[in-house]
């Protein structure tokens, strides 16, 4: 699920770079779309990890908010570019703030869990940087959320792959 996370986050900012003069409608349902998705694999993510792990919960509250705030957006096309900005950089704030949570939690399992940490601390700038430099424009707004979310899905494939490798490593027996 993260690795399908951060390709999904990718592939959304190959889109804004490759297609930066779409309206203000396109760029609501696509990101939108992306948060809804990403919060709804998020949240099957923490589902899937309730069973063997005891805080599932992080995940499932991170993919429950961007899951709303994606319905919010996709139910309310007609909002401004203020507006909309706004909601993307809180949806950045919160899900960095779960990833750097998480990103401590899981520093005595895995190897790398900074890069985890790196992703949750650039999306809170960003979302930071989106809430204090609104003037720049709905280009430039597009611009950032496009690196935001190439940067996020690269740091999202690697930590992915980085635990599919522990998680696939045998559990050593202690000799007798």
């Amino acid at each position: 699920m993260l690795l399908l996370r951060g390709v999904l986050a990718f592939v959304f900012g190959l889109l804004c770079f490759a297609y930066p003069g779409v309206t203000l409608t396109l760029l609501v349902i696509m990101f939108g779309s992306y948060t809804l998705i990403d919060g709804l694999l998020a949240i099957a993510a923490a589902i899937t990890r309730a069973k063997t792990q005891q805080r599932w919960w992080s995940t499932f509250i991170e993919g429950l908010v961007g899951s709303l705030i994606g319905v919010l957006i996709l139910t309310w096309p007609g909002i401004t570019a203020l507006g909309l900005l706004y909601l993307i950089a809180m949806w950045a704030i919160l899900t960095g703030l779960f990833k750097i949570v998480a990103a401590i939690r899981l520093r005595r399992h895995i190897i790398g869990e900074w890069l985890l940490l790196l992703s949750g601390v650039a999306s809170v700038v960003c979302g930071l940087l989106l809430f204090f430099i609104p003037g720049s424009g709905a280009l430039a707004v597009l611009f950032w959320i496009g690196a935001y979310a190439v940067t996020i899905g690269l740091f999202l494939a690697v930590v992915a792959l980085r635990l599919r490798r522990w998680v696939a490593q045998p559990i050593e027996q202690p000799s007798l």
